[in-house]
């Protein structure tokens, strides 16, 4: 057990970020379990945020991702159709005149 007082609450904030990445490798472990052709998508979503949370490695990811890939297919991706964009008014800016410059006296 920790002795200090930063210790302890080094400890405190560890037991928290633990109990946090169980809980997310629970949430892997789960929509691996649960991968099929139709979810394949939201499974390789789960698995990418895992890797960069360093919950696994970016090599197990790949892994997982290349094994879904040979069982099912690669995902088809969803086409968005990009919105629109508006047209701005362009501003006109003041341009000052020249004027002559005065002379000294």
């Amino acid at each position: 057990m920790p002795i200090t007082k930063s210790a302890k609450k080094a400890y405190v904030s560890s037991e928290r970020k633990r109990a946090h990445n169980v809980e997310l490798e629970k949430k892997l472990k789960l929509s691996l379990k649960k991968v099929n052709k139709e979810n394949t998508n939201e499974t390789i979503s789960v698995i990418d945020k895992m890797a960069k949370r360093h919950i696994i490695s970016k090599n197990k990811a790949g892994h997982l991702k290349s094994s879904i890939a040979k069982k099912f297919g690669t995902p088809k991706a969803e086409k968005k159709v990009a919105p629109v964009a508006k047209k701005t008014a362009v501003k006109k800016t003041a341009t000052k005149t020249k004027t002559s410059p005065k002379t000294k006296k």
